[in-house]
């Protein structure tokens, strides 16, 4: 009886490994290290600590150089969960390639923002399709996910839509931002000026067809 109970519980292992792989979801962060990252100028702003990342300090950006998809998504789901300190300001990037400096000129920022002086907010695109109320708190943990495919971007803020925009054919776009389209590219996480702090974990991404 031992040895069916047995059975049992690694057959039910298993099948929810099994189940966690068919997700198609891919850690991007181990929580222990910069792994499969690298940081531009001012590599000291990003940090690990206690399983976080810890993004503080002069402006800079942490670019995603890691062995997932060669670094080079097309059609992706992409998520984190993230914690805003009072005055915080951040963003990811997609659809960007490695600068040594300044902010990236080429793909998209999802803003990560609830209450800094700029008045964009989490998750709209920034400069492109603005979102101006913050829907999460400073404080509080919050799961952001962007998902793209074919000219379609779609954010969310746990689990609520807060932009749904289809890139037009020839979009106007402001000076210094003629690269801010899609395309293909990685990831980018910003670190914005020395009075900000934001946290990440559990960034992840799903690959689509």
């Amino acid at each position: 009886m031992k040895k069916l109970f047995a059975l049992a519980a690694a057959l039910l292992t298993m099948s929810q490994g099994a189940g966690a792989a068919d997700s198609g979801w891919i850690d991007l962060f181990d929580g222990k290290s910069l792994t499969g990252w690298k940081a531009n100028e001012n590599p000291e702003t990003f940090n690990v600590k206690d399983g976080l990342l810890v993004v503080k300090g002069l402006k800079g950006h942490l670019y995603y150089i890691g062995s997932v998809k060669k670094h080079d998504f097309t059609d992706f789901e992409f998520e984190a969960e993230i914690n805003t300190k009072p005055k915080a300001n951040s963003g990811v990037y997609f659809h960007t390639v490695w600068q040594a400096g300044d902010w990236p000129s080429t793909g998209y920022e999802i803003q990560v923002n609830n209450s800094h002086g700029d008045p964009k907010r989490t998750a709209g695109l920034y400069a492109i399709d603005d979102n101006f109320d913050a829907p999460a708190k400073d404080g509080e943990w919050f799961t952001l996910n962007i998902k793209v495919q074919g000219k379609r971007i779609i954010t969310k803020v746990n689990g609520k839509v807060i932009k749904d925009y289809t890139e037009p054919t020839n979009p106007p776009r402001p000076k210094g931002m003629e690269k801010r389209l899609l395309g293909h590219g990685t990831f980018a996480i910003q670190g914005h000026d020395p009075g900000s702090e934001v946290h990440y974990r559990k960034i992840r991404v799903k690959p689509l067809p």
